[in-house]
């Protein structure tokens, strides 16, 4: 859905491009990271998704969904993100030359199980929110799916669908480095485009998480060219509230010494075992 008509009229009136982001949010960091090598200038709306500012009836307003990001240009609104990027890169662009539309594809489909995968293995770092914080949410939230993944966070996603959020996160991680596997500076070949701004939030996400990439060092190799890029800095990093990457990053340590972390679910497991065998 490229664009849809403002629900909140007064959108219409705004010039120039409106970004309404958050600094964690992967969709929002490919926004930011397409505005910096398009060297666009955007007036920023930070949207704090801890304390529910999605889940407020004005922000629904702007992005039906409750969700981020949320762009608006000279009156026009758009909120799918690869939506979004496609239309800041502008069809013209070096960024716009994608070949394999199968790669955006992906990226944008992969983001249920990032956003499950983030809640469980970092998000849940976090001591849990007061009752009617809860509460709030639940009343105020029209996204009938969010409500239901924050009931379903709250009481323990089950072990079966995490494992199947790895596995298909690896299935696409796998995909990718094949893609790679030929040699190629990017994943559409000798120029940087769309499809690596896409993943590189991806990847940059499960990095936090200790993914194992050296199961596909193509990949591996690629995020380390392309986090030297200086829109990963400027639209990634420097966002992130370091305290939260800190304690991402303890919260891993922990679960992997109590063995519950990424790579103890039996996805990695029998990968592991069938390696032993061989």
């Amino acid at each position: 859905m490229p664009e849809i008509e403002p629900k909140d009229t007064s959108l219409k009136s705004l010039k120039g491009l409106h970004l309404w982001h958050a600094p964690m949010s992967s969709c929002s960091q490919r926004v930011r990271i397409t505005m910096f090598e398009s060297d666009r200038t955007f007036e920023s709306h930070v949207v704090n998704l801890e304390k529910d500012e999605h889940a407020t009836p004005e922000y629904q307003k702007i992005h039906p969904k409750g969700l981020v990001p949320a762009l608006v240009e000279d009156g026009r609104l758009y909120i799918e993100s690869i939506d979004i990027i496609g239309h800041i890169a502008g069809a013209d662009s070096p960024l716009a030359r994608v070949r394999d539309k199968t790669l955006l594809t992906m990226a944008d489909e992969a983001q249920l199980d990032l956003k499950l995968l983030t809640f469980e293995f970092l998000f849940r770092a976090d001591p849990p929110p007061p009752a009617e914080a809860v509460e709030a949410f639940q009343k105020g939230h029209k996204n009938e799916w969010l409500q239901q993944f924050r009931k379903d966070f709250a009481d323990g996603f089950d072990s079966d669908r995490i494992n199947d959020a790895i596995a298909r996160t690896d299935v696409g991680f796998q995909h990718l480095n094949q893609v790679l596997s030929d040699g190629r500076t990017y994943l559409e070949g000798p120029e940087f485009t769309l499809s690596d701004i896409a993943w590189m939030p991806n990847v940059h996400r499960f990095k936090l998480m200790d993914w194992p990439f050296g199961r596909t060092p193509h990949l591996e190799a690629w995020f380390q060219r392309v986090s030297e890029r200086p829109s990963y800095r400027q639209a990634l990093v420097d966002w992130q509230p370091e305290p939260a990457i800190e304690s991402f990053i303890a919260y891993t340590k922990s679960r992997q010494v109590n063995g519950s972390d990424v790579r103890s679910f039996p996805h990695f497991e029998a990968i592991d075992a069938s390696l032993d065998q061989t």
